[in-house]
């Protein structure tokens, strides 16, 4: 072996040495958040979902047009592609062109093209609508926009309403049902599933009977029923808070049987015991030791559950049930798709869709992440 190659492997146990020392002293929230890091997919859905909720929060600057902003002459109109070639020649600041609409006495529709004589470029921070961030912070600022003209970036509804708009607006309300939802579910969960795992017994007997009960009714039919039960009366903000409580009530079953087992393998060990002798009550004990020692899988758990939520609101206000116009939820935007002919015509009425299986899949994929991540089992 040469001087040279003994300086390599000497370098390499001293890095491998300095690792182990790390992981050694490192907490546990430490190496969740090491083994989380290494799960390329799961990392690429915690930044997409980020950017969602984001652009959701901030939905009055980031969206070009408020969700009521209607032009009565572009109603089903495609989108608008951006450009960034005008004559061959490539161009920093991007551009829409036109649109015109002509009549078609043949289909009865409305036929539109593009008209590239009418350029409109793109400008940040363009003035636009007016509107108060959060009811607090009055603006007429918006992300992006143009000084004249129109950008319908994903076309209009049967109104004239920008899509892109109301999918920006919409995501509020659906993500943050989605988060809203699963606190409240989570804490019933965990209080129903830790009596049940920690007392056991004839109380274990009673809850898990009951949770059978919910489970096998189908979940659809009960969402239905119960958001039936809503006085028509309520409004946008009761209604909503009335399809969280629905969806809540029906969804915390599944991490009050997690809670449950993990109470039942936890509840003989050792520093149970030690916490028992040394005067601590039950609520204490559950709270400050059982818990504690799996609030990781519980994370895993809950970000697993989002997704049935959101679903949830989704397919309410899709069938009518849910929230209603003029509420904007992207559940109430798919119900502009529900038509073949609206969709034959106008596809991109279907892009709220896409935005929740998006969603979807990047709460999925991070839920994996979360979970492998959380599992003490796996090598970091």
């Amino acid at each position: 072996m040469t001087m040279l190659d003994a300086r390599d492997e000497t370098s390499h146990l001293e890095s491998v040495a300095i690792k182990e020392e790390k992981l050694l002293v490192a907490s546990q929230w430490q190496l969740i958040r090491w083994k989380f890091a290494r799960h390329r997919l799961a990392v690429v859905a915690l930044i997409v979902l980020i950017i969602f909720y984001v652009a959701a929060a901030f939905a009055e600057f980031v969206a070009p047009y408020s969700p009521g902003h209607y032009d009565a002459d572009l109603t089903l109109a495609p989108p608008q592609w951006l450009h960034f070639f005008d004559d061959g020649r490539f161009q920093w600041r991007p551009f829409v062109y036109g649109v015109s609409s002509a009549y078609d006495a043949n289909t009865f529709e409305t036929v539109y093209t593009q008209d590239q004589s009418l350029k409109y470029p793109i400008y940040l921070f363009a003035q636009g609508d007016p509107y108060e961030l959060w009811g607090i912070f009055k603006s007429d600022r918006h992300l992006f926009g143009v000084k004249e003209g129109t950008v319908f970036l994903f076309g209009t509804d049967n109104m004239g309403r920008d899509v892109l708009s109301r999918v920006i607006h919409g995501g509020r309300v659906s993500l943050s049902i989605g988060l809203v939802g699963i606190a409240i579910s989570s804490l019933i969960g965990i209080f129903i599933g830790g009596i049940s795992g920690y007392y056991g017994g004839v109380t274990d007997m009673i809850i898990q009977r009951i949770i059978e009960f919910i489970r096998s009714i189908p979940t659809l039919p009960l969402w239905m029923a119960l958001s039936v039960a809503l006085p028509p009366t309520w409004t946008i903000l009761q209604v909503y808070f009335g399809i969280v409580i629905i969806l809540s009530l029906v969804g915390w079953t599944g991490l009050a049987r997690v809670v449950r087992g993990k109470f039942l393998s936890l509840r003989e060990e050792d520093f149970v015991m030690a916490a028992r002798l040394n005067g601590s009550t039950e609520i204490r004990t559950i709270f400050k030791h059982l818990l504690p020692s799996f609030y990781s899988h519980i994370i895993a758990s809950l970000t697993l559950s989002v997704p049935g939520m959101i679903l949830g609101e989704t397919a309410l206000s899709f069938l009518g049930l849910g929230l209603q116009a003029p509420a904007v939820s992207w559940g109430v935007l798919l119900r502009d798709a529900q038509f073949i002919r609206v969709l034959a015509s106008s596809p991109w009425l279907l892009l709220p869709g896409v935005f929740i299986v998006v969603a979807i899949l990047c709460f999925n994929f991070m839920g994996d992440g979360l979970r492998d991540a959380a599992d003490p089992y796996a090598s970091i």
